[in-house]
């Protein structure tokens, strides 16, 4: 679980994040995230141009039954063990600059699929060292890739994901070694 510097996200005396219906136990929460966040998952993401305001949007999606800030970017400080992401002042600043530099690719469009795989890693790579949410990260990284993936022409099959391996690489790519997630992401491409 995430440490965070300040509880505002979390009920009174408790590291369970403040919800929509209310759950105050962790394990209901986590599951009632789950199977939300699966539903949504299931319906079509919103369509946009592929940038911030869109990554926002699917962030939204996904949790809109689970978290009243469900599309805002947080405002406290996370870390996972050692590892710090991004400070929420500068979240905005680096979410433009990666977003930036995708529309200075063209989308990555008219690239083999190594290439593209290749340049999907090290946005995804990126993406989750800003870590942009207090939570649902992970599952938003995931949607928004494979929308990539698809408008580049190389859509991802995500039932051949192995979820251990590719954390797995998620991790060492945040240690800065982004060939076995884009090796995973290729591997995905149908």
């Amino acid at each position: 679980m995430y440490d965070a510097a300040d509880k505002i996200y979390c009920y009174p005396n408790s590291t369970v994040l403040k919800n929509t219906p209310g759950l105050r136990r962790a394990k209901a929460l986590k599951r009632y995230e789950l199977a939300m966040s699966a539903q949504r998952a299931e319906e079509p993401l919103p369509q946009g141009r592929l940038g911030v305001t869109h990554y926002r949007a699917v962030h939204r999606h996904l949790f809109q039954d689970v978290y009243p800030w469900a599309g805002s970017f947080r405002r406290v400080r996370i870390f996972k063990g050692q590892s710090a992401f991004c400070y929420p002042e500068n979240i905005a600043r680096e979410m433009d600059a990666l977003f930036a530099g995708l529309r200075d690719t063209r989308h990555l469009l008219n690239r083999s699929p190594a290439d593209c795989a290749n340049a999907l890693a090290s946005f995804l790579a990126t993406l989750n060292a800003i870590h942009p949410f207090r939570d649902g990260n992970g599952r938003t990284q995931l949607a928004f890739t494979a929308l990539r993936a698809h408008r580049t022409g190389h859509p991802l099959d995500l039932s051949k994901l192995r979820p251990r391996a590719f954390l797995a690489a998620m991790i060492e790519s945040f240690r800065g070694n982004e060939a076995p997630l884009a090796a995973g992401l290729l591997r995905l491409m149908i």
